[in-house]
C-alpha cells in the first residue's frame, strides 16, 4: 500500500507557475517538477476542498493550470473532527487568525491519516519553530500528525 500523501496548494502553485526569476523559487519550482514526474505515482495523493478553493483563485489562466494539475486527485472532506483540531491547533500553536486555512491543511491532513503532509509554505507548516509545536498539538488532540515536508525532502529519499 502506498503512502497517504496530502498536497497543500502551495505545492501544485509551484507545479504550474511561470518560471521564476529568482534563483531559490526557481529551484523549488524545477524540485516540484522532479518530485511531480518521477515520484508522485509512489504516493496515495489526495488534497481538500480548501486546496481546490485558493487554486481557483487569481489569475483565470493560472488557476486553470491549477485546476488541471487538481483534476483527478481524491479530495477527502473536511470533517467536524478535523474543525476540532484547527481549534485545538489555533490554541495550542498559537497561531493568528489570519492563518486559519494553514491550520484547516495540517488538521486535514492529521485526521484522514495522512503520512506526509507536502508544503512550499515555510511560515506557518514548514516551519521548524512551528513543527514541535504542530505535532504536539495533533498528538494532545487524539491525532498522529502528517510528517510535513516538502517535494524536494520527498524527491531525496527516492532509491536510486
Amino acid at each position: 500500500m502506498k503512502p497517504s500523501l496530502y498536497l497543500e496548494t502551495t505545492v501544485v502553485s509551484y507545479l504550474t507557475a511561470r518560471p521564476s526569476r529568482d534563483l531559490v523559487t526557481a529551484a523549488r519550482q524545477q524540485l516540484t517538477s522532479d518530485w511531480w514526474e518521477f515520484r508522485r505515482q509512489d504516493y496515495d495523493i489526495f488534497v481538500s476542498p480548501l486546496v481546490l478553493e485558493e487554486a481557483e483563485r487569481g489569475d483565470p489562466a493560472a488557476a486553470e493550470a491549477r485546476m488541471s494539475v487538481l483534476r483527478g486527485l481524491k479530495v477527502e472532506p473536511v470533517n467536524a473532527e478535523a474543525y476540532d483540531l484547527v481549534d485545538h491547533l489555533m490554541r495550542e500553536v498559537s497561531l493568528s487568525a489570519t492563518v486559519v486555512n494553514d491550520a484547516i491543511h495540517i488538521a486535514c491532513a492529521a485526521t484522514s491519516g495522512a503520512e506526509f503532509l507536502m508544503t512550499w509554505n515555510f511560515k506557518h507548516i514548514a516551519n521548524p519553530v512551528l513543527r514541535d509545536k504542530i505535532g504536539s498539538a495533533c498528538r494532545q488532540a487524539g491525532y498522529e500528525p502528517a510528517v510535513i515536508c516538502t517535494p524536494e525532502e520527498l524527491l531525496e529519499g527516492a532509491e536510486e
